[in-house]
């Protein structure tokens, strides 16, 4: 069982392929102590899971929903999820990387 108090997806969309985003996720995920995992998508947006305690969430999002200055964020999608969100991706463990789709 898990403590996470909070699942949530974001999806970005703009410019956030190529440019450090999904890098910029990963560490900021890290720093926070969350699980999940970020993976760009086919149609240029990238998506992430992220599961943990509500504030941290909470601070990842938005963070997330920002991006690091090389990126241009157009469209930010954030919504609840279930924790086997977190399994899709690959993230029970820690936060990851996942394929591409």
């Amino acid at each position: 069982m898990n403590a996470w108090t909070r699942v949530a997806r974001i999806i970005v969309a703009g410019r956030v392929q190529n440019v450090g985003y999904r890098v910029f996720v990963a560490r900021e995920a890290g720093r926070l102590h969350l699980f999940g995992w970020v993976r760009n998508r086919s149609d240029g947006s990238v998506e992430t899971v992220v599961a943990g305690p509500k504030s941290m969430v909470a601070e990842f999002l938005a963070l997330a929903a920002r991006g690091p200055a090389t990126a241009q964020i157009d469209a930010v999608r954030i919504e609840d999820a279930g924790a086997h969100a977190v399994s899709e991706g690959g993230g029970e463990h820690g936060f990851v990387a996942a394929p591409a789709i």
